[in-house]
């Protein structure tokens, strides 16, 4: 029996291949823990017109990526934060702070995305880098100010 794998299978496949097992194994086990669903015309299609909006899906938002990483590129972000004396910070800057300043300025980046090479303790310029996508990769310019109080 010919069948569309809904997950990946080890001994099988991949999600979406299409593969020949026997009709018991496909019935008492593919079936009942929907990993797998019979290739007949329909399903076919089906999983054709899925796997195109699949990669429609995955090419605009690679679009949008680009387009964002343009804007974004070698842009400067001001972040103001307490200090002791000569300058020095209260703890660092992380992701987290680097992240809410890029909010700021309207652009929404998940802080798992932003790579910090070496740690920010004191006031001055740093490069960061963000990754928008798996394909697109970007630094921004943090200036670090600081606030007394």
């Amino acid at each position: 029996m010919k069948v569309i794998l809904l997950a990946d299978v080890k001994t099988l496949g991949k999600k979406d291949d299409l593969v020949d097992v026997n009709d018991g194994y496909a019935r008492n086990f593919l079936f009942k823990k929907k990993l797998a669903m019979e290739a007949n015309k329909e399903n076919m299609n089906e999983n054709k017109l899925k796997k195109g909006a699949e990669e429609e899906r995955a090419r605009r938002e690679l679009a949008e990526a680009r387009e964002l990483g343009k804007e974004m590129d070698g842009k400067k972000f001001t972040l103001k934060m307490k200090t002791g004396e000569g300058g020095k910070l209260y703890g660092a800057v992380t992701a987290m702070d680097i992240a809410s300043s890029l909010a700021e300025s309207g652009y929404k980046v998940d802080k798992k995305n932003i790579t910090i090479k070496n740690p920010i303790k004191a006031c001055g310029t740093y490069e960061v880098g963000v990754k928008l996508h798996t394909k697109v990769n970007i630094s921004v310019v943090i200036e670090v100010e600081a606030i007394h109080g």
